[in-house]
């Protein structure tokens, strides 16, 4: 069972949202980025941080390159907050399940209308 890394993924997803609103002054993180989900390693060494950003591929790929340099400042803050012994590595991944639902909701719609004309 993964109760520990699944509590601790919950733990670093709240305190990085806390961080991306209020702490990371970084231009390419704004508020419409999102933390979707956080995976963490049994062993509790790395933690994949999955990220959503709304708009274009290049402010989304500007959003990661973002997180990713304030990785350092993200896992300081980190130790600081939450009471581990060691803080996982951070690794910040584009999550795109958003936009292949938002893309599987128009087909079907499409289809929708299609079998209504």
């Amino acid at each position: 069972m993964k109760v520990r890394p699944n509590r601790i993924g919950e733990e670093i997803k709240k305190e990085v949202v806390l961080l991306i609103r209020n702490g990371i002054k970084d231009p390419r993180v704004d508020s419409l980025l999102s933390i979707t989900d956080v995976e963490v390693t049994r062993d509790l060494s790395y933690a994949t941080i999955y990220i959503s950003r709304y708009g274009s591929e290049q402010q989304r790929q500007d959003a990661l390159d973002g997180m990713k340099a304030a990785a350092g400042f993200i896992r300081s803050e980190l130790s600081r907050r939450l009471k581990l012994r060691t803080v996982p590595e951070l690794i910040f991944k584009l999550d795109d399940s958003l936009e292949y639902g938002a893309k599987i909701e128009t087909i079907l719609h499409q289809i929708h209308e299609d079998e209504q004309q």
